[in-house]
């Protein structure tokens, strides 16, 4: 039997977009209650009328950047006055900058990458455990990738980043062990969201290439995966999954339909 989320709050990041914004909507549905945050406030606003159209009680949102620890404790003691507790916590604040070799890579973009997908799932975990009551079915969700699992050129401090938001999942896992506190990984493979174009710094055709001819995920079939997993029973606890479109074997592998 599903464990009902009705009236439950959910903090998602970076939530102004993509996976965030369809786990937004998808929750609304369920009449949760949505904490939201992401750098582009103004895109937040419109994402919680969505949601509150699809069913939510309640959608409050607040800057949010996962790169600065004030930041976050800024976010968080923000989120204390709109709630008095957090049922599921969703890391999915990232991104992946540029696609450079090893020899040829930035600071900028490395730095980027690892602030957002390793230390600020460290820092928003931090900040929001003492908010999340203990042997309720309350659940932390971090967005993981395939790339975390299976190397392949080009992001290199990519890879690394995924492959620590798995350890940290893992580590959590271990951590929580007796709170009655869930914690996954979810790690989808090619979805169509706008991580391609921060990817190649706003070049729309680069990043229309990468989908070309393929049928990818899309931002709601992470939402459901998100939901799926959230309303499992409260002893159930969704350790790890991969997800990825059936055009996609692999990192490497991809069918690709010819036009026309």
């Amino acid at each position: 039997m599903a464990f009902s989320l009705s009236g439950k709050t959910i903090l998602i990041t970076g939530a102004s977009s993509g996976f965030g914004a369809a786990a937004a909507r998808a929750f609304g549905a369920l009449q949760c209650k949505l904490v939201l945050g992401a750098r582009r406030v103004d895109r937040l606003e419109a994402v919680a009328v969505e949601a509150r159209k699809a069913g939510a009680v309640e959608a409050h949102i607040h800057a949010l950047d996962v790169t600065k620890t004030a930041s976050v404790e800024a976010f968080v003691k923000w989120a204390g006055t709109k709630t008095k507790s957090v049922d599921v916590l969703i890391n999915n604040a990232g991104g992946a900058h540029g696609m450079d070799t090893v020899a040829a890579g930035k600071d900028d973009d490395w730095e980027a990458t690892l602030q957002t997908n390793v230390l600020g799932v460290l820092r928003m975990v931090r900040a929001v455990l003492p908010m999340m009551p203990k042997d309720a079915g309350a659940s932390i969700l971090n967005i993981g990738s395939v790339a975390g699992r299976y190397a392949y050129e080009g992001v290199a401090a990519y890879c690394a980043a995924k492959a620590g938001e798995l350890k940290i999942t893992q580590v959590l896992r271990l951590e929580l062990n007796g709170t009655g506190i869930r914690i996954s990984s979810l790690d989808p493979g090619m979805a169509l969201t706008e991580f391609s174009t921060v990817r190649f710094k706003g070049d729309k055709a680069k990043a229309d290439k990468v989908y070309e001819g393929v049928h990818p995920l899309m931002p709601e079939d992470v939402a459901e995966t998100l939901v799926w997993m959230a309303t499992r029973p409260p002893h159930v606890n969704i350790d790890e999954m991969i997800i990825k479109s059936i055009d996609q074997a692999a990192t490497f592998k991809v069918f690709r339909r010819k036009a026309g």
